[in-house]
């Protein structure tokens, strides 16, 4: 998933720590520094798995970030990598316990599935989040009764305690647009979305008001797909594309589907979504007419 950087090169990693990283990161750029180190000395996963008593799987799920650190076992490989350097590995040994250190949605591991919950930590740490939806609002852009309305559709025999967390969950996530240097989202939302009345007119009407007021804010911009465009490019359905500060760290493409989710980082995916999202952009509504669009949409509900 990570393009390692060109040897002698140093990755940013305690300054992304301090300014937006999440631990979900925070392990796969830290996974991907040992991958640097480990095939610049051309030690192979068998030989550094023996290093630390644990097997070759174990060596590559750690450089793709997917098990939390354990310091002595990073500290056994900086020392069998010949990183000997005190600041160099006191800077590496530094991320351990923070790449280690659980997300605040970790309070909801009870309602949030393993495939979504890499997801909302790289959503934590992206600086641009473009997104089209064909069905729903945005979950970042949902108002508290949309959000349950959505969550009951999903859920419809869930308890009203699970529905209640299940709608926490989502607000929680909403809060990363507010914080101090906020990423900035920008969402191309089918007209069909907004105007199916899902929870009744009267949550509708509350969802578009809050949507006119969201665009009011600079990192958040929304474009509307009139369903006078007739096909468009995204004929597959909705996707997601993260992007982050930290250079080691390609963009992601999200696909998610009814109970797991595709996470792309290919060179190929990653232009050809892209060009998708450009083409979105260009047939939607031009974003200055968005609240002029979404006024008359709140005036025929």
């Amino acid at each position: 998933m990570i393009t390692a950087r060109a040897k002698g090169e140093e990755t940013p990693l305690n300054l992304m720590a301090r300014e937006r990283g999440s631990s979900t990161v925070l392990r796969i750029l830290l996974g991907s520094q040992l991958r640097r180190l480990r095939e610049t000395r051309g030690i192979t996963l068998e030989a550094a798995g023996h290093a630390i008593r644990a097997s070759h799987s174990k060596i590559s799920r750690m450089e793709l970030g997917r098990v939390s650190f354990r310091p002595r076992d990073v500290a056994d490989l900086l020392t069998l990598y010949g990183v000997t350097d005190e600041r160099e590995r006191e800077s590496l040994l530094s991320l351990v316990s923070q790449a280690n250190r659980p997300g605040w949605w970790h309070n909801y591991d009870d309602i949030l599935p393993n495939w979504f919950e890499a997801y909302v930590g790289l959503e934590e740490a992206a600086t641009r989040i473009r997104c089209y939806e064909v069905q729903f609002i945005p979950g970042l852009l949902q108002c508290r009764e949309y959000a349950r309305a959505v969550v009951l559709l999903g859920h419809p025999d869930a308890s009203e305690e699970e529905v209640r967390r299940r709608v926490g969950l989502r607000m929680a996530r909403q809060k990363l647009l507010t914080k101090t240097n906020p990423p900035h989202l920008w969402a191309v939302v089918d007209e069909a979305a907004l105007r199916r009345p899902l929870g009744g007119a009267e949550v509708m009407r509350a969802q578009i008001r809050h949507l006119i007021d969201a665009i009011a804010s600079p990192n958040i911009t929304v474009q509307v797909m009139p369903f006078s465009a007739g096909g468009h490019a995204a004929a597959g359905g909705p996707f997601s594309i993260l992007r982050f500060s930290e250079r080691d760290l390609p963009d992601v493409v999200y696909l998610e589907q009814l109970t797991s989710a595709i996470y792309l980082d290919k060179r190929d995916d990653l232009d050809r979504y892209q060009a998708v999202m450009e083409r979105l952009c260009i047939d939607a509504i031009p974003a200055s007419e968005t609240k002029k669009t979404l006024t008359r949409i709140l005036a025929d509900l």
